[in-house]
């Protein structure tokens, strides 16, 4: 039987991914095919995409509209022959080929709700080692690995499991923060969607090494077939003694289930998340005590983000030491980089740490999508900094963005050519602030405000030294007086417009900093 995989990913299938598969499954019922909807490979300027099982690997075409699909059969898909929109193997393509895919090794290659597809590829074997270790030991692996959290704030995870291990509590959580919502971020999106077997296991192992026997998933509500594929993997392992009592036989425990946030953007702070968890409103709590200690319903508990906690099985599999040799300096492992705005191949890259921006925006991500030059980066979401051109030669590593004032993050990359107003970004990030600030803290919820007012008058050219004057204090106040990141960080953009880019405020071009 031949066997084509068309994606049910959500951004394929924005680009037309189900009327491709519903239009080659009327075209070819008299042949004896099976059409896997897999996870997208992270190519996302060739979906919707199509492969087919062929003895030479699997041969990709793309991206296919539906009037393709005729045109494609006459000239041989079904064997992997030649066309227009042929693009060979796969995993031959140099975009693909020239990544480290350690948590992302199965999205894309398999169905993602199989049990046994995912077992097929090295699936559950992170969990079968972990049953046989003691607590100390799983901690251990994860700590040697280097892993940090891939949320942005990049705390060591071992640290965080060995905090919540040593707490004495009758119960203890793992709380996956799945409310990705930071702009020209979707690799979470990605691993729920075309792998979600990863993340239940990751969990799993959490729950494991730090006596945890109940975990949640923090769902975003924009990710309704996040939902679908979640809930049918949970089923799936719950059926076949992956989760719930007595996990393979081993005596474990460890129960799982999604919850859906309500659309703030302030729940993707930890405390904020497990408010509303608890069913509260989503407002930051105050640190300490630490989630760890103190966390929810009062209890001990592991928050980690979605890519985070997917990392851990490949970790158990493998061993701490293999996954610490990808990496440089304190950041070890990979990250998945996400590739959004102007950029002519935007999509998902799972790379070891060290490649720098301009070798990732240029060589991979073939540049602007316009063709004009790229004038600003912003890096790690909408509370993320904007880089210029002169620091496109900074590597990914949490360390060496922080030297230059700006964040990894959550390894979202938002790309802007020259025609941008770098004005209209500043006051945009203030504006996001206003808007999706939970309104706890003062500096945060009334300096946003001001934020906005004070740029309006720079850009009308109202008193414009004073007011940049102003503006600097303003986000001085914020960076120190904030209670969160939300009102903490939203300077970092604000300041890096001004620092950079000082003739779209209509002031003076300084040198680069």
């Amino acid at each position: 039987m031949t066997r084509l995989f068309i994606s049910r990913d959500s951004t394929a299938l924005s680009l037309g991914a189900e009327q491709v598969a519903q239009t080659i499954q009327a075209q070819t019922k008299d042949k004896h095919i099976e059409v896997v909807r897999n996870g997208s490979r992270g190519l996302y300027w060739l979906e919707p995409l199509i492969e087919v099982e062929t003895s030479q690997g699997r041969i990709a075409y793309g991206p296919v509209q539906p009037e393709d699909v005729a045109s494609l059969l006459e000239n041989g898909l079904l064997e992997g022959k030649q066309h227009p929109l042929c693009l060979g193997n796969i995993e031959e393509l140099p975009y693909f080929k020239n990544q480290n895919r350690l948590t992302f090794a199965r999205v894309g290659l398999t169905d993602p709700v199989n049990l046994d597809d995912y077992i097929a590829h090295d699936g559950y074997q992170g969990l079968k080692n972990a049953l046989t270790m003691q607590p100390t030991d799983i901690v251990k692996h994860v700590t040697d690995s280097g892993l940090r959290g891939r949320g942005g704030a990049a705390f060591p995870t071992g640290i965080k499991w060995n905090t919540v291990l040593n707490a004495p509590a009758e119960q203890k959580y793992i709380v996956c923060n799945a409310d990705e919502g930071d702009s020209g971020t979707f690799s979470d999106r990605m691993i729920m969607e075309g792998d979600p077997f990863v993340l239940i296991e990751g969990m799993t192992i959490a729950g494991l090494a730090v006596g945890a026997t109940q975990g949640y998933i923090y769902l975003r509500i924009e990710y309704p077939h996040a939902k679908v594929a979640l809930n049918q993997a949970i089923a799936a392992a719950y059926q076949n003694g992956y989760l719930g009592e007595n996990i393979q036989g081993s005596g474990k425990t460890f129960h799982l289930e999604v919850r859906m946030g309500a659309g703030a953007y302030i729940c993707g702070e930890e405390t904020s998340l497990l408010e509303s968890l608890e069913g509260k409103r989503g407002l930051v709590r105050f640190k300490p005590p630490l989630p760890a200690i103190v966390g929810l319903f009062g209890k001990p508990t592991v928050v980690n983000n979605v890519i985070s906690l997917a990392s851990v099985p490949v970790i158990l599999d493998k061993g701490g030491e293999y996954y610490r040799d990808y990496g440089m300096g304190r950041s070890r492992g990979t990250l998945p980089l996400q590739l959004a705005g102007n950029i002519k191949h935007p999509g998902l890259f799972e790379v070891a740490f060290g490649m720098t921006l301009r070798e990732l925006l240029y060589d991979y991500g073939g540049g602007s999508a316009s063709g004009r030059p790229i004038r600003a980066v912003q890096v790690g979401g909408p509370l993320g900094a904007y880089l210029h051109e002169g620091q496109f030669d900074t590597p990914l590593d949490y360390e060496a963005f922080a030297a230059i004032s700006a964040v990894l993050g959550h390894g979202g990359i938002v790309v802007h050519d020259d025609t941008v107003n770098m004005a209209d970004m500043a006051r945009y990030a203030m504006e996001f602030c206003v808007e999706e600030s939970c309104g706890k803290c003062t500096p945060c919820r009334i300096g946003s405000t001001r934020g906005v007012e004070v740029i309006d008058r720079i850009v009308s050219d109202v008193q414009k030294d004073k007011n940049t004057v102003l503006l600097r204090d303003l986000c001085d106040t914020m960076v120190f007086g904030s209670l969160c990141a939300m009102g903490g960080m939203t300077p970092y953009p604000v300041l890096s417009a001004l620092n950079h880019f000082p003739e779209d405020f209509g002031l003076q071009k300084a040198a680069k900093v």
